[in-house]
Formats: structure tokens, sequence, C-alpha cells
């Protein structure tokens, strides 16, 4: 990767009372620098039942650049979806959006998948999505 061309990005990832958090936070660590603090923000699901939200918002360069080299373990076929769904991945206010499987990283794989959501908010100058599609591509991330 020759540049991070985001500014930062966001994690986040439930844990529901019938899943175990340390596995759930293992699961989010599993694409996290070792040093960074997880938030925990206690909520409630529709029917009362509690739900624990980790969640995190990496800012600096290096733990950007982990991040987004656990997605250079994706399978190929994934890498190759997610370039290809480029155009529907950004948003108008340049964030990219990559939603990876909690289970598969519980068992230490990283796929595409649901469980964590990932929204990476992309440098491009001046900020609109055609340029923000651009840097994602020419930085090489996906």
């Amino acid at each position: 990767m020759s540049s991070v061309p985001f500014h930062y990005v966001d994690l986040r990832a439930f844990c529901y009372v019938t899943e175990d958090e340390s596995l759930v936070e293992d699961a989010l660590r599993r694409v996290l620098p070792e040093a960074v603090d997880l938030d925990r923000v206690e909520s409630e699901g529709h029917y009362g039942d509690p739900i624990l939200v980790l969640s995190v918002r990496v800012e600096e360069t290096a733990a950007i650049a982990t991040v987004l080299d656990s997605l250079d373990d994706l399978p190929a076929t994934e890498r190759d979806r997610l370039s290809g769904e480029l155009d529907e991945r950004v948003t108008e206010d340049c964030s990219l959006f990559v939603s990876l499987d909690k289970q598969a990283a519980c068992g230490g794989e990283i796929r595409l998948g649901d469980g964590i959501a990932m929204r990476a908010k992309v440098e491009s100058y001046p900020a609109n999505r055609e340029r923000a599609i651009d840097a994602v591509e020419s930085a090489g991330v996906l």
C-alpha cells in the first residue's frame, strides 16, 4: 500500500446476550492494532435484551494501515468483489463502507459478511465521491 488515503476508520460490533463478549472483542481486535482501546456502550434491543456495542475510531496513520492491511487477508475473490463494488460502497460524503463476518473473525479468518461494520472516511480534495473512489483505487487499498 503506497499511502493511507483515510482521515479515520470507525469499526463497530454488537455483542448480543447470547454471545461471549470476549469472543466478540477478539473478533474486532483481529483487524486492529494491539494498543487500541475499545469503547463499550450498553444498549437495549427491541424486546429489552441487553446489547453491548463495541466500537473504536482509529485516526493514527500507522493504526489505519494496520486495519487496511487486515483486508489483505480477504480471499482473492472477495478482494475483487470489493474493488468491483467501490462505486456502491463509497458515499457522497466520501465514506467507504465494508462489513466483515464476525463469526469468521472469531475463528481467525477475515471474510466479507455481517457483524463488524467498518466506515472509512476517504481523503480527497476537493471532497467528492468520484475523487474519493479514485483515491482508494490509486492507493491500492483494495
